[in-house]
């Protein structure tokens, strides 16, 4: 969930021949967010990131062989 970027935003295409401003202004939990930025930041970036990249991809290699192995199994099996 990321917070929109505080600002202005300016509107002259209007229907009703006015032109519009509209105010955005930051979200009340930007201080959570920022924490969880930081975290996301540490677990995806630098030499533990790519550690923990490489363990997903191999978690999820082993997760798919095993399934595809029960299932052939099962689809392969004599009677």
């Amino acid at each position: 969930m990321q917070s929109q970027p505080s600002g202005v935003h300016y509107c002259r295409w209007d229907d009703s021949g006015r032109d519009e401003v509209h105010v955005a202004a930051a979200a009340p939990m930007e201080e959570e967010a920022s924490s969880w930025g930081r975290i996301s930041r540490k677990l995806c970036s630098g030499k533990l990131g790519i550690t923990m990249k490489v363990l997903g991809g191999v978690a999820l290699f082993w997760a798919v062989f095993i399934l595809g192995y029960v299932t052939g199994y099962y689809v392969h099996k004599c009677k």
